[in-house]
């Protein structure tokens, strides 16, 4: 094989009830799901404290299911909380260490949300230096499109600000990777620092830099300060693609990542293992991509 594979992780937006069911046809991811004791209702998926974990737990029970049949990667990154899970698959954290950590970042997030209602909205058509002048810039995709995080009465109000532009309120209710979140950053600073980290097996790239991480430190620098730091998903996607890689895979749930990349990144080959039936299927068309 000569191509270079990269390992997306995803974030908030797709999770579903059915995101665990590829993977439980693996034995050992089975038995990772189960141990994670996961709420099953559906309709908590989209609560934060439920969501966080329950995409960590997924995507890396996905890795754990295909990681015997995959080339070894050359790169992972993480959205939003995939960074997390990120870790989890490059080795530096254990799969149940990185859950756990979700499970924490989520309340810890919710804390410092209390008190005010917030979240996202994805905002497309307008220069994303206009939509910081009015409200917090959650993760910048393109120059021209973005995630808007602030309060309620915020994004309530940015048609009247952007009329041109595509607005769409997303299912989340925290204003993640903004200043609202500032009371998050030291506690969970501080449990980092308390978690012990493995060697890593591959680089992660940082959300709010694109740097490669290799190092306990800076990713407890880099994860603390996503909190309330806008990610520069933009800066990532091109930071893959000058790693010269080749082929790009989506862990899931949801096949966002792997969308964004081929529309920005046209010659990297892309695909989410949400476009899979089998595990052998998902195994079957990396190898092609590589050859």
């Amino acid at each position: 094989m000569t191509g270079r594979l990269l390992l997306l992780c995803p974030g908030q937006g797709g999770q579903h009830a059915g995101m665990f069911d590829l993977a439980r046809t693996d034995a050992g991811a089975r038995a990772f799901i189960d141990r994670c004791a996961l709420p099953a209702e559906p309709q908590a998926l989209f609560a934060n404290r439920v969501a966080q974990p329950a995409i960590v737990a997924a995507t890396l029970a996905m890795w754990l299911a295909l990681k015997d049949a995959l080339p070894a990667p050359a790169l992972v990154v993480g959205y939003s909380i995939g960074e997390l899970a990120a870790y989890g698959v490059a080795g530096a954290l254990s799969p149940d260490d990185a859950v756990r950590l979700a499970q924490a970042r989520a309340g810890m997030m919710d804390d410092a949300a209390a008190g005010a209602p917030q979240g996202l909205a994805a905002v497309s058509g307008i220069d994303v230096e206009h939509v910081r002048a009015v409200i917090g810039v959650a993760i910048v995709t393109g120059h021209d499109s973005c995630i808007a995080g602030g309060t309620a009465a915020q994004l309530d109000a940015l048609p009247s600000h952007f009329p041109g532009a595509r607005i769409q309120r997303l299912p989340v209710g925290v204003a993640s990777h903004t200043a609202l979140m500032a009371g998050a950053v030291a506690p969970f600073s501080h449990l980092l620092q308390a978690t012990t980290f493995a060697p890593w097996r591959v680089p992660v790239l940082a959300g709010v830099d694109a740097a490669r991480v290799l190092r306990a430190d800076m990713a407890i620098d880099r994860l603390a300060r996503q909190l309330q730091e806008t990610i520069a998903w933009d800066a990532c996607m091109d930071a893959a693609s000058e790693a010269g890689i080749t082929v790009a895979l989506e862990l899931g749930p949801g096949a966002a990542l792997a969308r964004m990349l081929q529309a920005r990144q046209p010659r990297i080959a892309c695909r989410s293992v949400a476009d899979f039936h089998t595990l052998d299927g998902v195994a079957r068309w990396v190898a092609r991509a590589m050859d």
